[in-house]
């Protein structure tokens, strides 16, 4: 498709892909219906990171279908990671505002048209997200509600309200709007945190730029508007892959800790996280102590908790790691 020029759009809505063949038609349909949008100048980016699938195939065959009517763009990320699939998206995008929304994340008629009017009605938030709903494939475990947050289900009620990010309660990356100039201004051009790769556990890649973000003085919203559903296939609900994921969660809290942190606070902050998630995990023992084998919910809090707790040690010695890896290339 012959590339556009380069002028400025009302909203670009991004979409970080990986062997997303079979999600993607359906998400880029729910994209292509969005009600009230007929003012808006708008455009679609997908960056497929790395997809080993007929990914680039798909995209190409809605681009000859709709093509002259909506500006629906491609690009490839060489470089693995949610991370840098976003950063891509926010170097390509046109749009003043950009909404990310997952390759397994579907909204609502109206969700594009209420995050554009929540930004023009909120000129000091520099990102917001909505409820995020999820459409599971089988019923979750009992009690999942306590730990659905951690596969990017947010239902915080129907009052709009400011995100607490000095404790890292934040939305996740997918169904997050932000405008272009404040990502552009504050967040680093390389994420310190990429994402799910293989043999990298830690995540926190949704949080290090909205953590800038909000310490460079700008608001981040709950938009109650927005709705997004989450699909969510069975094996997320397998033990394995939860407990990877409680883990992953938890390597990242130091990381996040130390943005924004000057270097005198940095030791106090080190032995905070460890002290104050030792104590949620003698906490979460007394409590659980006979069910961890039997209670899935109680036993991803344990492995929360641990992995927290361990954070500073695995920041350290991952940092070790790269200064040798450095000496060893030069």
């Amino acid at each position: 498709m012959t590339e556009l020029p380069s002028e400025k759009l009302d909203i670009s809505v991004a979409i970080p892909a990986y062997n997303g063949a079979t999600r993607l038609p359906k998400i880029l349909d729910k994209i292509l219906t969005q009600k009230g949008v007929e003012k808006l100048n708008w455009e679609i980016i997908i960056v497929d990171n790395n997809s080993s699938d007929n990914t680039s195939e798909v995209i190409e065959n809605y681009q000859k279908i709709y093509d002259g009517r909506f500006h629906i763009r491609y690009f490839l990320e060489p470089e693995q990671g949610a991370a840098f699939a976003r950063l891509r998206a926010v170097r390509e995008a046109r749009g003043q505002l950009i909404a990310f929304l997952d390759d397994d994340n579907l909204p609502d008629p109206n969700w594009l048209l209420e995050a554009y009017n929540f930004g023009l009605n909120h000129p000091q938030a520099g990102a917001w997200s909505g409820q995020i709903h999820g459409d599971f494939e089988v019923n979750p475990p009992e009690n999942f509600e306590r730990i659905q947050a951690f596969l990017a289900i947010r239902e915080h009620g129907s009052n709009p309200h400011l995100f607490d990010a000095d404790n890292l309660r934040l939305p996740p990356g997918a169904a997050l709007v932000v405008r272009k100039e404040v990502w552009c201004e504050n967040v680093p051009v390389r994420p310190n945190l990429s994402g799910k790769l293989p043999g990298i556990l830690v995540q926190g890649d949704d949080y290090e730029p909205l953590l800038y973000i909000h310490y460079a003085g700008w608001e981040i919203w709950y938009n109650p508007t927005m709705h997004t559903y989450h699909q969510i296939p069975r094996w997320r609900f397998e033990r394995d892959y939860l407990l990877t994921l409680a883990r992953g969660c938890g390597l990242c809290i130091f990381q996040l800790r130390l943005i924004n942190t000057k270097n005198w606070q940095k030791p106090i902050v080190f032995v905070k996280t460890i002290l104050g998630n030792s104590r949620r995990v003698l906490q979460h023992l007394i409590q659980y102590r006979w069910q961890l084998k039997s209670n899935l919910i109680a036993l991803f809090e344990m492995e929360f908790y641990l992995a927290s707790m361990m954070s500073p040690f695995y920041y350290l010695k991952s940092t070790i790691r790269r200064v040798l890896k450095n000496k060893l290339a030069t």
